[in-house]
């Protein structure tokens, strides 16, 4: 149902910034090489990851997995250009993200990159469609005709279509979370990132969410979940295990 009703554009190879330089795409999605992150404060200098290299193919789902502390969210924010790296290069679809400016950057992730947070993070006086149109707003990719039809479309991907014009706090988590994801596909991102997305779901919402993650990835969409569950871990095609900023395992799930 999903791999029909995502309607995925598989002749769009290709991406073009705002500074109109133009990216043609490949079957490496994500490309880190020698990526370092390095926090200075006033308690010291911490570095969060150390030389990290890392691939992930295009349509791939991947979980990404460690205690807290060992750098997943800081890996996920360097990737999604939230944060930028010390040194070291952070390509996404052949786009090298840590080159571009914070506007640039702004409008890639925009564009290019679906953000789910583990507490949802929808704006609670709009409705789920509204949260929905907003994100569209932002990306530009749709022209305004065409977004009332597309946020319904997404809601009804999510099995949420019948609680289009209800607030956020009226819902459940787990139903709050499927409007997010509906969010976040809003401009038919290249990538989605999930960090720790059912850390705050029972576990029948938390099922819920991990089988659309699964048809979306058979549909073909690219996700990179972060979890510290090992069993939520394996529902993924591939497990990454990072330790005091590094990658110390990987390895297929099925």
């Amino acid at each position: 149902m999903v791999d029909d009703m995502l309607k995925l554009d598989s002749n769009r190879n290709t991406r073009k910034l705002e500074n109109g330089r133009q990216q043609e795409s490949n079957g490496r999605l994500v490309d880190l090489q020698a990526v370092v992150k390095t926090y200075h404060g006033t308690a010291g200098t911490f570095t969060a990851l150390k030389g990290i290299d890392l691939q992930v193919e295009s349509g791939a789902f991947v979980s990404i997995i460690g205690k807290s502390g060992s750098g997943k969210s800081t890996l996920i924010n360097v990737i999604t250009g939230i944060d930028r790296p010390t040194s070291g290069e952070v390509i996404v679809d052949e786009v090298r993200v840590h080159t571009l400016s914070e506007e640039q950057i702004a409008i890639w992730r925009g564009r290019s990159i679906g953000v789910i947070f583990q507490f949802f993070q929808l704006l609670p006086t709009l409705t789920a469609v509204e949260n929905i149109l907003l994100a569209m707003d932002y990306g530009g990719q749709y022209s305004t005709a065409q977004r009332p039809d597309r946020a319904m479309h997404l809601l009804e991907l999510v099995g949420m279509a019948d609680q289009a014009h209800r607030l956020p706090n009226s819902l459940s988590g787990g139903q709050q979370q499927c409007v997010a994801i509906a969010r976040a596909l809003a401009n038919d991102p290249v990538l989605l990132t999930a960090d720790e997305p059912t850390g705050n779901l029972d576990s029948k919402s938390a099922e819920m969410v991990l089988r659309l993650f699964e048809d979306l990835a058979k549909a073909g969409k690219t996700i990179l979940m972060v979890t510290h569950d090992n069993e939520l871990a394996a529902r993924a095609q591939r497990t990454i295990r990072l330790a005091d900023g590094q990658i110390i395992d990987e390895f297929t799930n099925r």
